[in-house]
């Protein structure tokens, strides 16, 4: 009778054991088909209004080369600049929140990308009652240098593709705990901008921020021009404004990176 009890507990606990292994492979591969699924519905849904590409960088790097723009080598030249007044202090406001994590001498840009981000960030503001967040400024080569040791998607210090940041031209707006209503509004405002060659937004898929290159033909206190044909009239040079939208379309809708 003790042997045939003893049996049977071995055979209980087999069954438990297996039963529990059982239950465990299962889990694993439910955990690597959700891990898979999820994997790829990141490689397909991924169309961002606004995709980054070597050919965009390039671009962006002959039109700040035709702006005689330098890029900042190290922390002594970054002063230099700052304290010429060639960059300017972007300072947290009701409407704009610059990350904590920035050093005062990284919270400093051109001019005309401060306007753009006063524009943007006063337009935000009214729309949905909060403030945008700046997560990068200005850097130098040394930090990007840096930062490409732990970031792969970071833009090089140097070449043709060197990173905007480097000459004060380019700020990084979070888009992480954006609705889906703020995020379009944003894609909305960008786009006029963007058609009519002030800025060049790319969407980054590894980094969860807006990256904007602004142009100096942003700011109308800079006077570009352009020539406007006119049948009667002849040539005619008109300064450029900047044409923010009303967004109108984004309302209607009522939707909201």
């Amino acid at each position: 009778m003790v042997l045939k009890r003893a049996v049977l507990m071995v055979v209980i606990v087999g069954s438990l054991l297996a039963t529990g292994n059982a239950a465990t492979r299962r889990k694993h591969r439910a955990r690597h088909a959700r891990h898979h699924a999820a994997a790829h519905l990141r490689r397909v849904a991924w169309h961002p209004m606004f995709p980054g590409s070597h050919e965009m960088l390039v671009r962006q790097n002959v039109e700040l080369d035709k702006l005689a723009l330098p890029r900042i080598a190290n922390d002594d030249e970054l002063i230099s600049r700052e304290q010429a007044q060639e960059l300017v202090p972007v300072a947290s406001t009701r409407n704009l929140v610059v990350a904590s994590n920035l050093l005062e001498s990284r919270r400093y840009c051109k001019p005309w990308t401060r306007d753009f981000l006063q524009d943007l960030s006063e337009a935000y503001y009214d729309q949905f009652h909060k403030p945008l967040v700046a997560t990068s400024l200005v850097r130098t080569a040394e930090q990007q240098r840096r930062l490409r040791r732990y970031n792969g998607n970071a833009a090089p210090e140097a070449g043709e593709t060197v990173s905007t940041h480097l000459a004060g031209v380019a700020v990084d707006i979070l888009k992480s705990g954006m609705t889906r209503k703020e995020h379009l509004w944003l894609e909305q405002y960008f786009l006029p901008l963007k058609e009519a060659g002030f800025i060049d937004p790319i969407e980054e898929r590894r980094q969860p921020v807006f990256h904007v290159v602004v142009f100096a033909s942003y700011s109308p206190s800079l006077d570009p021009v352009i020539e406007i044909h006119q049948p009667e009239m002849g040539p005619q040079l008109l300064p450029i404004q900047p044409a923010i939208p009303e967004f109108r379309g984004v309302q209607s809708a009522g939707v909201s990176n």
